[in-house]
């Protein structure tokens, strides 16, 4: 199993210190949280792009994931959604990123409609994922929150561009055992993001092992292959412990339960 980390626990964090951060915590992949607010997002040009894929060739780390904040299965016009979602694809394929991770964003509408909606926008964004060497993960969150859910969207696309990103947190928090998670996500798996939390009424970040959620359940179910990615929500949770004094340990942990 490779190990990434993700940019939300380091909000703000310079490209090359995140580059040096992942090479001395011994970490082969960084998932980029692409938002305004922060180095890496839709908005750089081409030159600013050639200069973030370099910063991380030069030390031989990957740039996992793009992740964006398009919402697939948001009510409204399809066109901003497909806007946001070519804006996202061509900064990962910019970057020699393999994903572009994005959420169900469904809100409260009939989950059929909220299903139907997503599986026609990234069944067209496919083809554009697909020319360019990318693949969207659409992620266990929000109005999507289990394996079921996210399931029924990319299966109904059908497309090997399009996949799922099983965060473990929300489908557990909702209830889904992940035996059952894995089983409905495997034939779409992008990769696994991993987290730790007190309880599912208190998800503030905890170093990986200090918290409730079944990582070595989950990290058994897929083989210890592909990536584990650690998400850690420093950016919402800014009373958290900083990530970087724990990412050795987190690696080590995870290699052990692996």
């Amino acid at each position: 199993m490779k190990y990434a980390f993700s940019t939300l626990g380091v909000p703000g964090m310079p490209v090359p210190d995140v580059v040096r951060l992942a090479v001395d915590s011994g970490y082969q992949g960084v998932e980029l949280r692409a938002h305004p607010e922060e180095p890496v997002h839709p908005g750089l040009v081409a030159h600013e792009r050639r200069a973030v894929a370099e910063e991380f060739a030069r030390e031989g780390v990957e740039i996992l994931t793009v992740a964006g904040y398009a919402r697939v299965a948001e009510a409204g016009d399809d066109e901003p959604v497909y806007e946001e979602l070519h804006r996202l694809l061509y900064l990962a394929a910019d970057l020699g990123a393999s994903y572009v991770r994005v959420f169900p964003g469904g809100g409260d509408q009939d989950p059929a409609q909220a299903d139907a909606t997503a599986a026609r926008r990234l069944g067209a964004a496919a083809e554009v994922a697909a020319d360019l060497g990318v693949r969207v993960l659409v992620e266990t969150h929000d109005s999507h929150r289990t394996g079921a859910d996210v399931a029924r969207i990319v299966g109904a696309v059908g497309h090997k561009h399009v996949g799922a990103l099983w965060d473990v947190m929300h489908p557990w928090s909702a209830g889904e055992a992940p035996a059952a998670t894995h089983a409905v996500l495997a034939p779409y798996l992008g990769y696994v993001q991993v987290k730790d939390i007190a309880s599912a009424e208190d998800p503030t970040p905890l170093s990986l092992g200090a918290g409730v959620l079944p990582l070595a359940e989950c990290l058994a179910l897929v083989g210890g292959e592909g990536w584990a990615c650690w998400e850690y929500e420093k950016r919402w949770y800014p009373q958290a412990a900083d990530l970087p004094p724990l990412l050795t340990a987190g690696r080590e942990h995870l290699a052990a339960i692996a």
